[in-house]
């Protein structure tokens, strides 16, 4: 009996390791089948999720062009100190506007904004248009005063035809 109970003790002991190999086999495979999943989760997401994309892109309607409004040419003699030569800023501008419809709006103000646009450019010096920074800094106050002058109306932005300063 003795004999019994060292047989049934290694084998009881045999079938509690078998348990931790069982174990450890199935975490592996569980691991393993979690890695293919994640690995063909990511490549549809990369590689094919992108063409769903375009395709939605490629069905939406095209966005409508802007409007351009042409304004009247400016032509100032700019700021200068007592004494100095006389120097002429002369302009052609165009607003661009988001929709077609918005031009027969802005017509009758227009008046309005060549005013705003003369008084601003009159108290400017030669060196504040100097280089691109300062022509930059123009357009972008033209285009806060072109708005605050047309108000329910959106102006997306002021374009220069031609700066001329003689």
């Amino acid at each position: 009996m003795a004999e019994n109970d060292a047989e049934g003790g290694a084998a009881a002991e045999g079938a509690e390791a078998a348990p931790p190999k069982n174990k450890l086999k199935i975490i592996i495979m569980a691991v393993g089948l979690l890695a293919v999943l994640g690995g063909g989760a990511a490549t549809w997401f990369f590689f094919f999720r992108h063409g769903d994309e375009e395709h939605h892109a490629e069905a939406a309607p095209p966005p409508k062009p802007p409007a351009f409004v042409d304004v009247p040419d400016i032509m100032v003699n700019l700021a200068g100190a007592p004494g100095e030569r006389v120097q002429y800023l002369r302009m052609k501008i165009v607003l661009e506007l988001k929709e077609e419809k918005q031009i027969e709006a802005i017509k009758p103000t227009m008046p309005r904004v060549t005013d705003i646009f003369q008084t601003y450019v009159r108290e400017l010096r030669p060196s504040d248009l100097n280089g691109s920074a300062g022509i930059f800094r123009l357009k972008e106050e033209l285009t806060k005063r072109v708005n605050a002058a047309v108000a329910p109306i959106q102006v997306s932005a002021v374009l220069f035809k031609e700066v001329v300063i003689q």
